[in-house]
């Protein structure tokens, strides 16, 4: 598969989830009259899976840095499995359950909002780089490789660490039912 075809299908994944997550935010789509109770601990699933990665990604930059390429690819491939997961369990909840909404009258709304929005760009735009970055990983094309994951690491690496923040300073305010 040619380097052109493969950006296409990084970009068209992109943009479907991109897409998804629009829609979802929206609640267009129809919803059960129960929803389903595993629905309401997925808030807390979700920062357990971005933590996870968080560490993950920390073990591969030291295991890149120390050369260790068999464990850095393997430990990279559980993160991106596990990212995989958060996506699917993070579609599902946001499609099923309620909005919940920080208070406006908290005194750390504004860097709440702040955080989140952070998060939420970054996590659009490192979508295609974590893609094109494995691509270039899996394919042993360790120059282009190493000049993408230049970028994607960092922001990645915000990403999962913000999802934490994000759950933690929102977590008070979920009022699920029992």
């Amino acid at each position: 598969m040619s380097e052109k075809s493969i950006f296409r299908i990084v970009m068209t994944i992109s943009i479907v989830v991109f897409a998804a997550v629009v829609v979802l935010n929206k609640k267009i789509l129809p919803v059960p009259e129960v929803i389903p109770s595993f629905v309401y601990r997925l808030p807390l699933l979700h920062a357990i899976l971005n933590g996870t990665c968080f560490v993950l990604l920390l073990f591969s930059f030291i295991a890149i840095r120390k050369k260790k390429i068999i464990i850095h690819k393997r430990i990279n491939i559980t993160a991106f499995f596990l990212s995989s997961l958060f996506l699917i369990s993070y579609v599902t909840y946001h499609w099923l359950a309620p909005e919940t909404t920080f208070p406006k009258e908290n005194s750390l709304r504004t860097i709440y909002l702040i955080i989140l929005s952070a998060h939420i760009i970054l996590a659009g735009v490192v979508l295609p780089l974590i893609l094109m970055s494995f691509w270039y990983g899996l394919k042993n094309n360790i120059v282009k490789h190493k000049k993408i994951v230049h970028w994607t690491y960092p922001i990645w690496l915000y990403v999962t660490f913000s999802g934490v923040v994000v759950y933690l300073m929102i977590s008070p305010y979920y009022h699920f039912p029992v």
